[in-house]
């Protein structure tokens, strides 16, 4: 694939871009030097001045707090690329400097095995996550070079690579192992598209084949600590960390749902690269399973708090749900994965659930807070009082020692301009995954191509696209396929394309409209997906959603809260032709489409105080429910919300 240059100008997503560049990026730069008052302390930067020798103290938070930093640089330098800022520029710079004297002589680095326990390293690649803080590491270095020029990063994370690849592998005095939160591969996978060295390439492949191996790596280093781990209890859990079976015979996911996806990730990129046909069957096997029977109607994966993992087929509880935002970011950089394999709509129809949804829902309008667990009904006494749902918050926080999620939304947000198109090898097709307003330059046959997108998405499914031949001679033409996503919401009604003005008849390729035609300087295209408020049902054998419906607009799930409907939330139910109907307010949190539709709530008249139950009786009252999107919840005060409504 070729990576063509692409900015975005959306007057949906710019907000979120300015908000990451503006808010996001300071605010956690304070959180990482511990400066946010009643905020959880990060000890980040600290940990990494003791390191270096230039502060006297212990370790602070947990073992892989290394990689906060990391994805914090990594989202500064997405920031940098779409609009330079020295000042910065000269803060990432400093850190970068900071993260340089703690790296040792011969190029390992971790604050926790430098200050906590040196000469303990690589004694528990279980749980310690050595693998996973050098991952981010990289994927930061190769961020930071492509947007500044600058090598610094990358050579401390090279020294650091290189040390890995002499200490691993299958030679005599190596070691057969790999770490038990992946990362490290598809981060090897991006320092080695930055540098060009294979051995980085090999590396990552070395880590996707070992894992799983029998005997078992983690068991036998579990013996040598003396049966002593971090965290868990007893012998190694080899499904949790998914090396229970060589990956390529996985039949399902399974275990803590984002090693699995960060995973999944490094296989479906050494799928492609290296044409690897048996990890392109597992990828496709494992997509089917996630997506298919794992996955919530918002993009969320990982049904359970223990773990933070995936439970079985079809198991989605709504108020015990985990559903991790990282989980979600890495479902995304999964399906990025796929698309690049094989340009199938359903890997973007995902890609785009989980982003407007799961993930854009995770923080607050503020850009301050931010969920760590994404319900899709809560209950704020429940969530205080019953011990099976404290991780369930109705309120976004300020921060979290285990810290992995804002700055993974930042970094994914930061880079949303590489998850829109891609270019063909030959140049001569153009796939539109997101319809999101951006400007995408591209060569084909020699020629220069500036493609413009328009769009009123997640509002307004008009989109249009404005071509432009920047130094052709006037009249001449280029010829390029553009091949637009159907979006699979749409119940079998076709989206509307015109070019030019004129209505055109579209043939499909694997859910995606082809337009194959010689452009000229000026031709436009339009582009009208019909966007209604829809109900939309649960597979039966998710038993959490039977008998209920939720509501969905475009891309948008929506729910309700108990700001507009009152309370209890479930014993609301929609009518059996619920008339929903839409309205666009500028009032409402920021600005949104409210859906309203025809329901009923049970009559709580003559239940006498203290009465927990009495004869059945269908007492209900008639009401007009009015639903918002998911992303914009707990943005009020505190109160109940649920996603799936009862159908009476």
């Amino acid at each position: 694939m070729h990576h063509p240059k692409v900015q975005i100008n959306d007057g949906f997503w710019n907000d979120y871009i300015e908000l990451v560049r503006g808010t996001v990026i300071p605010y956690q730069w304070e959180a990482l030097n511990d400066r946010i008052e009643d905020a959880e302390p990060s000890y980040s930067i600290r940990n990494f001045r003791i390191a270096a020798g230039l502060e006297e103290g212990e370790f602070g938070g947990w073992i892989f707090q290394d990689s906060d930093l990391y994805k914090w640089l990594e989202a500064v330098a997405y920031s940098l690329r779409r609009r330079p800022d020295p000042a910065l520029e000269r803060i990432a710079d400093e850190a970068i400097d900071l993260i340089g004297q703690a790296q040792r002589d011969d190029g390992y680095l971790n604050t926790y095995f430098t200050i906590q326990e040196p000469g303990r390293a690589w004694t528990n690649l279980y749980e310690a996550h050595e693998l996973y803080c050098a991952g981010h590491l990289f994927e930061a270095a190769a961020a930071y070079c492509e947007a500044t020029g600058k090598r610094k990063l990358i050579d401390i994370a090279c020294r650091f690579a290189d040390l890995i690849d002499g200490l691993f592998g299958t030679k005599p005095g190596q070691m057969r192992a790999y770490c038990g939160h992946p990362e490290v591969e598809l981060a090897l996978v991006k320092l080695h598209a930055a540098t060009g060295e294979e051995r980085y390439l090999k590396l990552s492949q070395f880590f996707i084949d070992e894992r799983g191996s029998q005997p078992s790596y983690y068991n036998e280093e579990w013996e040598r600590r003396g049966r002593k781990n971090i965290w868990s209890q007893g012998a190694p859990n080899l499904e949790v960390y998914q090396s229970h079976l060589p990956v390529r015979e996985q039949p399902v996911a399974v275990g803590h749902a984002v090693r699995a996806v960060y995973l999944y990730t490094a296989m479906a990129d050494l799928a492609r690269l290296n044409g690897d046909v048996g990890l392109r069957e597992a990828c496709e096997r494992l997509w089917a399973n996630t997506t298919g029977k794992q996955m919530y109607i918002t993009g969320g994966i990982g049904a359970t708090h223990l773990g933070e993992a995936f439970t079985f087929d079809h198991d989605l509880p709504n108020d015990t749900v985990y559903a991790e935002t990282c989980a979600s970011i890495g479902l995304i950089f999964w399906a990025r994965r796929m698309l690049q394999l094989e340009a199938k709509s359903e890997y973007a129809d995902v890609m785009e659930r989980a982003l407007y949804n799961n993930v854009l829902g995770s923080m607050a309008k503020d850009g301050k807070h931010f969920f760590y667990v994404n319900p899709l009904e809560v209950w704020p006494e429940a969530s205080v009082k019953n011990p099976d749902r404290h991780h369930v918050k109705p309120v976004r926080q300020k921060w979290f020692g285990c810290s992995c999620c804002p700055p993974n939304v930042a970094r994914l947000i930061g880079s949303l301009d590489d998850y829109i198109y891609d270019v063909s090898e030959d140049s001569r097709s153009v796939r539109v995954h997101l319809f999101i307003g951006s400007e995408i330059s591209f060569e084909t046959q020699g020629r220069k191509v500036a493609l413009t997108q328009r769009s009123a998405l997640p509002w307004d499914g008009k989109v249009e696209f404005d071509v432009s031949l920047p130094a052709c001679p006037e009249g001449a033409e280029v010829a390029f396929e553009l091949a637009l996503r159907i979006p699979n919401r749409f119940n079998g009604e076709r989206p509307m394309l015109h070019v030019n003005g004129e209505p055109l008849d579209y043939r499909v390729d694997r859910g995606y409209a082809l337009v194959d035609r010689a452009w000229r300087e000026g031709d436009q295209v339009s582009w009208l997906l019909p966007i209604q408020a829809a109900l939309v049902a649960a597979n039966p054998l998710i038993r959490a959603d039977a008998g209920k419906a939720a509501i969905q607009r475009g891309p948008l799930v929506y729910c309700v809260e108990e700001a507009d409907n009152g309370t209890p939330l479930a014993s609301l139910s929609l009518a059996e032709a619920p008339r929903l109907s839409e309205r666009q307010t500028s009032e409402l949190l920021g600005g949104c489409v409210v859906v309203e539709g025809d329901g009923f709530v049970t009559d709580v008249a003559g239940w006498e105080e203290g009465l927990p139950y009495r004869p059945f009786s269908k007492q209900k009252k008639a009401v007009r429910i009015k639903a918002v999107p998911y992303y914009l919840w707990g943005n009020r005060e505190p109160g109940e919300m649920n996603v799936w409504l009862r159908h009476s």
